[in-house]
């Protein structure tokens, strides 16, 4: 009986060792993903800005979602220092179905630092024309973005000091036909619609009472400088840090999601390509 039962069972396994190899094979089909680079400022880059958020949550996996976006940069600075061949260099990846590269500056052209102004009327826009030029060239589609607001308030009402900057954006977009996603527009109505309260949830930190107070009044307080760096840390783990704070300008998680969710459907509506790998 027990010489039956294992005859049986090496019956069984050649049987099935002989439909394992009569098994059909085939090769999976060549991928064709989409890529996505963010280029701007802190309001778009990791930890301080909207990019996170879009990267993680509002694209599928068939997107390679490049957050090229870095604090304190303007479209003068970027370039200067090398910052743009990063970014065009990815867009020049081949394999993809197709690349969009999302530019969105201002902050820091606005700012007085002297590696960082610029021109309003003359040298910003050019910057732009520019970097639109050069994004095509490399095969890659180019978007404009409108500036993030500032979250200011005076009497109630938001003190959008970025409006004229995003007219500029706007006009080269029109000029040029390329895709706009018009977040200072979509901020700025979300802000105001919050008021001066609610809107200081969006900071990195929460505000102090006095902060907070003025804010229930209507008119927010000047910004406080950024906190010192902390001390370093030691042993062989991670030893990045970043310096979170209250102001009226970048993002902490609520906010960063708020704002990616707004830039999410205002560039499925730019760009029709890119709706199905886009998630809300």
């Amino acid at each position: 009986m027990i010489r039956l039962l294992a005859t049986a069972a090496a019956a069984a396994l050649l049987a099935s060792g002989a439909q394992a190899q009569t098994r059909e094979r085939t090769d999976a089909p060549p991928l064709e993903p989409y890529k996505i680079i963010l280029v701007g400022d802190s309001t778009m880059a990791p930890h301080s800005g909207w990019g996170g958020a879009f990267c993680a949550r509002h694209v599928k996996s068939s997107v390679a979602c490049v957050n090229a976006g870095r604090g304190g940069r303007s479209t003068r600075s970027y370039r200067q220092e090398g910052g743009w061949d990063i970014a065009l260099a990815e867009a020049k990846v081949p394999g993809y179905r197709g690349t969009w590269v999302l530019i969105q500056f201002a902050h820091n052209d606005q700012s007085s630092k002297s590696e960082r102004w610029t021109d309003e009327t003359t040298e910003f826009p050019a910057n732009l024309r520019r970097f639109v030029e050069e994004v095509r060239a490399a095969g890659a589609t180019p978007v404009l973005v409108t500036p993030l607001t500032r979250r200011e308030f005076k009497d109630g009402k938001l003190k959008n000091t970025l409006a004229s900057w995003s007219d500029q954006v706007r006009a080269v977009a029109k000029a040029m036909d390329v895709p706009l996603v018009d977040l200072n527009a979509l901020s700025a109505r979300q802000a105001q619609e919050m008021g001066a309260e609610t809107a200081t949830k969006l900071a990195q930190e929460p505000p102090t009472a006095e902060e907070l107070a003025a804010a229930q009044a209507g008119t927010t307080l000047t910004a406080r400088p950024a906190p010192p760096p902390p001390p370093p840390i030691a042993g062989d783990g991670a030893r990045g840090q970043v310096t979170r704070k209250f102001d009226y300008t970048h993002l902490g998680d609520v906010g960063a999601e708020l704002t990616a969710k707004l830039v999410t459907q205002a560039l499925a509506r730019a760009v029709p390509g890119l709706r199905s790998q886009l998630v809300r």
